[in-house]
């Protein structure tokens, strides 16, 4: 029993505040009040565990080694500091006090479930069984939990599902339960019912860490930027030496374009956890997009040294497009791919990082062979229709016809804010962007998710199946007023500087050109258009992170570049002068006049800056961030030709164009 009795009032005042997940103000009590009675076992017990919950481990092991010194036989600092030892890789002091805290009192049964962690970890597989059936004992809930964990890991989720909802049957709060059940509902596509639970075990247990940083990863999903980073910010409220969290919230700053902020929390999570790949593979990538890229090489290679087999660092290397590969790093690529041990997504990183650096070394028939099995590979995991696009996009062409834009005349958000950058990718839509960026009253922004958010907001809630882009035609022009003030809302994120203009350089948004006139009439779109063999070849020889899955084959490539021309030649008819078209041959000819012309139509006043782009300061998160930072140059143009004896396939599709 413990030596000495807290006061009761400020005992109960420290329990309810961590119910509240208010640990900071928690744990300022117990400090004072420990300070007023060093010998007040009760409250030192507590301290100690209100730090260990802050995971402050140096304080907490102190404070509650403080409180068994007072009170040998007092088992609940023991556990705790049991759970700490375990935390922290202590594995066989764990053990020893996880121990003393059950023998003291039998019925601790989170201490018997620690133990046989424990146990297991030390490799006493029969004793680590009796602690936790002595733990399941004590609360038969924790074995169903047990039970429908193991099925989920094992991948049964039906039953793994039907175990969970059995536990919150018995028990609606049974937080670890509405966790796991989120993660089954997560996996089966049912975002809304996985926030849900999320955030009904928050309301239970606002400090219960797992959960903010599930929903984080929710939301980052759904293109919730903003409450994905809020609510990762709240894991490190609760605890802020997590290295994973500082991680994971890198990964969301950077695509917010917060990049510098991003840098920092991967620096915080390295800081904490030295050995963490991940992180350091994501510092590389926010470092070559602020063109870092001596550092940012540092950190794919420190990565490469703690991961050797993920290919993804390999490409991340050949995707600076300045770096140069070694016969030795070569050597060793084509021998993990020979062993067949890399996972699909790291034998298709590697292949694509090969075909780039055979390019480098002028061998093109070596350079086709791996970027044509690297896309076979890749193809083999992606889900692409090409009837299916033609379908929608035939939908939109005859939605948005002349009398149906012609009709909405003034509608939608006035603000000329924004100017969309549109187009195939690899088609020069970067330089055009470091171009209009390099200007005093721009912006560059981001790949910006918005406007696709926008058009899937008119599927919502449609029992009678009507959506995008038929729903467009029952839109009034308040309708259209508040998507346009909706997808401004949504960009003001990533408008870090101020400027009254921003660039939104989402290429896919070209087929709802018609729908963004009419939300954003005075919104500027720019199409970057580039000759059809060296935009598709170039799309085959890009590895894309997400959202590109026609070009992993040559010839959904070049019937893709078809349906762009089609889309684009019939928003030129129904909406003339609307879109300025920028053929990258002619920007690169004859660049300046090329800029003013390009000026002119954003309604810009020209400066000197946008023709020494390359001098402009910035981040930029696509592939040719590194070929921006130089002056202009040629030497991307007719780059086809150097794999024209495997294009006969592709220059049949593109016959009507060539």
């Amino acid at each position: 029993m413990p030596a000495a009795t807290a006061t009761k009032a400020p005992f109960d005042e420290v329990i309810a505040l961590v119910g509240a997940g208010d640990t900071e103000r928690a744990e300022a009590l117990c400090s004072e009040a420990v300070q007023r009675d060093g010998r007040d076992v009760n409250m030192l017990a507590l301290h100690g565990a209100v730090l260990l919950k802050m995971r402050r481990m140096t304080d907490a092991e102190q404070a509650l080694r403080r409180a068994i010194a007072l009170a040998p036989s007092f088992a609940k600092p023991r556990e705790d500091l049991g759970q700490l030892l375990l935390r922290t890789g202590r594995t066989q002091e764990a053990a020893t006090e996880l121990r003393h805290a059950v023998r003291l009192e039998p019925a601790l049964d989170q201490a018997w479930f620690n133990l046989g962690k424990a146990l297991a970890a030390l490799g006493h597989g029969r004793e680590a069984d009796a602690a936790f059936e002595r733990s399941f004992e004590l609360v038969p809930e924790r074995k169903a939990l047990a039970y429908a964990s193991k099925a989920h890991h094992e991948g049964k989720l039906d039953e793994a599902e039907r175990a969970y909802r059995d536990v919150l049957r018995r028990n609606p709060g049974n937080v670890d339960a509405l966790r796991l059940l989120a993660g089954i509902a997560l996996q089966a596509r049912r975002q809304d019912e996985a926030e849900r639970l999320l955030r009904k075990a928050l309301a239970l247990a606002p400090d219960f860490v797992a959960a903010h940083v599930d929903l984080a990863q929710l939301l980052k999903e759904q293109d919730r930027i903003e409450e994905a980073i809020e609510s990762l910010r709240a894991a490190l409220g609760i605890e802020p030496d997590n290295a994973r969290t500082h991680f994971l919230l890198g990964g969301t700053l950077a695509p917010a374009a917060l990049t510098h902020e991003a840098i920092e929390s991967y620096r915080r999570a390295l800081a904490l956890n030295p050995n963490h790949a991940g992180a350091w593979l994501g510092l590389g990538h926010t470092l070559k997009t602020v063109g870092n890229v001596d550092e940012a090489i540092h950190a794919y290679h420190e990565s490469a040294r703690l991961r050797p087999n993920n290919g993804e660092i390999y490409w991340s290397l050949a995707n600076l497009k300045t770096y140069r590969f070694s016969d030795a790093e070569v050597a060793a690529m084509e021998e993990k791919i020979a062993a067949g041990k890399l996972s699909m997504l790291s034998e298709v990183n590697m292949l694509f990082a090969l075909g780039k650096a055979c390019e480098d070394r002028a061998d093109y028939e070596r350079a086709w062979d791996r970027y044509a099995r690297g896309n076979a590979r890749r193809r083999e995991d992606e889900w692409y229709d090409p009837v299916q696009t033609q379908v929608l996009h035939d939908s939109i062409v005859d939605t948005f016809d002349r009398a149906l834009l012609d009709s909405h005349a003034g509608g939608g958000d006035p603000d000329p804010a924004p100017i969309f950058i549109v187009g195939l990718p690899r088609s020069g839509s970067t330089l055009l962007e470091q171009i209009l960026a390099s200007h005093s009253q721009v912006e560059g922004t981001a790949e910006l998710p918005y406007i696709g958010r926008v058009v899937n907001s008119l599927h919502l809630n449609r029992a009678d199946g009507v959506n995008y882009p038929a729903a467009v035609r029952e839109l009034g022009d308040s309708n259209l007023r508040d998507l346009g003030r909706e997808y401004l809302r949504l960009s003001l994120l990533h408008r870090c500087r101020g400027a009254p203009r921003f660039i939104d350089k989402m290429p896919n948004n070209f087929p709802h050109i018609g729908f963004i006139h009419l939300i954003l009439p005075n919104a500027r779109i720019v199409d970057a258009r580039r000759h059809p063999l060296d935009a598709c070849v170039s799309c085959f020889r890009q590895l894309f992170a997400r959202g590109q899955p026609f070009t992993y084959d040559l010839v959904d490539i070049g019937e893709y570049y078809l349906q762009y021309r089609k889309l684009m030649d019939h928003w030129h008819n129904v909406l003339p002068g609307k879109v300025l078209t920028v053929q990258y041959e002619e920007l690169v000819g004859d660049f300046e006049n090329q800029v003013r012309r390009l000026l002119d139509y954003c309604g810009l006043p020209f400066e000197d800056n946008c023709l020494r782009f390359h001098e402009t300061e910035r981040p930029v998160r696509t592939p040719s961030s590194e070929q921006v930072r130089r002056p202009v140059n040629t030497e991307a143009i007719g780059r086809w030709r150097h794999y024209e004896k495997h294009l006969d396939a592709l220059k049949e599709v593109l016959q009507p164009l060539l």
